[in-house]
């Protein structure tokens, strides 16, 4: 069941002031064998006018974009006119314990879950498709299928496509420091089940992960009987990392849909760019394109690493919210 509308208070900054009902999974009427997802509306019972779409990274879910979500909907001047969609990628959150998403477990069937789930809700397309990391490239393939006719006739492009600290192109390791597969052979030498969150914590700084990332790994849990297990399909989700930096989007990026603005936000302090990268993406925003091609826009978010919506929320704030504002 929804949570009641929350009264807005005289002089709180929109920023501080959460009034937006929050629906979780539970409550959404979701066709079997697609996404789980959650709603975030400033209320249930007016019409909204435009949707965005929201995807977490890699061993993610979409509670993890929820703070900014809410904060984001809250900052838009009318706010009663948006709805927010957090969705849980296959193999991530509650969409892990959903039948049919069967393999390959790649970025275009992940891309194509999205369509599904808007088909199967009889929704209008999205008008902003917003994702971060590995969601960021799953945003470029759902892009790039629904161009390409793959999603069928009536298939709308969103208007913005933000990419959250995400490399367009192919991953190269070599300018990783390779935290993500320590990660994932880290877990994938667990066994299924572990004694507790705590242990999990524990054994993974003794491993030399940070306590923060640690945790946050540990946050992936679930009770299974006395144990905990994982809240994710963690082989498929190593399936899909490997799809994620293999696969390379510069094409859709050099000739961008009519009408479409891709927007990449580049963290400041991200490892995950190299040089030749940020030039020419730099190149690509920075060329005139007639009015047969959409565009390419770069942002440089400061004082913050991968973790964009944890590292500086506020600054991720500043540069998304005039741009989704003016549509």
């Amino acid at each position: 069941m929804a949570t009641s509308l929350l009264r807005k208070k005289p002089g709180l900054h929109p920023l501080l002031f959460r009034f937006l009902s929050l629906l979780s999974p539970a409550a959404q009427s979701r066709s079997a064998g697609t996404l789980a997802f959650e709603e975030l509306r400033a209320s249930p019972d007016q019409p909204y006018q435009s949707t965005a779409i929201v995807i977490h990274g890699l061993l993610g879910s979409a509670r993890n974009w929820r703070s900014f979500s809410r904060n984001l909907l809250s900052t838009l001047p009318s706010p009663f006119d948006w709805r927010m969609v957090l969705v849980d990628l296959r193999n991530h959150g509650k969409s892990a314990e959903v039948e049919g998403l069967g393999p390959p477990h790649d970025l275009t069937n992940a891309a194509k879950d999205l369509a599904d789930l808007v088909k199967s809700q009889g929704w209008s397309w999205p008008d902003v498709v917003l994702g971060h990391s590995l969601g960021g490239k799953v945003a470029l393939q759902y892009a790039e299928s629904c161009a390409r006719g793959d999603y069928g006739e009536s298939a709308v492009l969103p208007k913005q496509l933000w990419v959250l600290d995400s490399v367009p192109g192919d991953v190269s390791p070599e300018y990783s420091d390779g935290e993500v597969e320590k990660v994932l052979h880290t877990l994938q030498n667990l066994p299924p089940t572990v004694p507790s969150r705590k242990w999990l914590v524990n054994h993974m700084v003794e491993l030399g992960f940070s306590k923060s990332l640690s945790e946050w790994i540990g946050s992936n849990l679930k009770k299974s009987g006395d144990r905990e297990t994982w809240a994710f399909n963690l082989d498929a989700a190593v399936e899909m990392f490997k799809s994620y930096r293999e696969r390379s989007y510069w094409s859709l990026l050099e000739q961008p849909p009519k009408d479409m603005e891709i927007a990449i936000v580049r963290a400041e302090n991200s490892d995950r760019w190299d040089p030749d990268t940020v030039q020419r993406l730099e190149s690509l925003a920075a060329r005139e394109r007639g009015g047969s091609e959409g565009k390419v826009a770069v942002h440089v978010l400061p004082k913050s690493g991968h973790w964009v919506h944890a590292d500086n929320p506020r600054g991720l704030l500043e540069i998304v919210a005039p741009r989704i504002a003016s549509l």
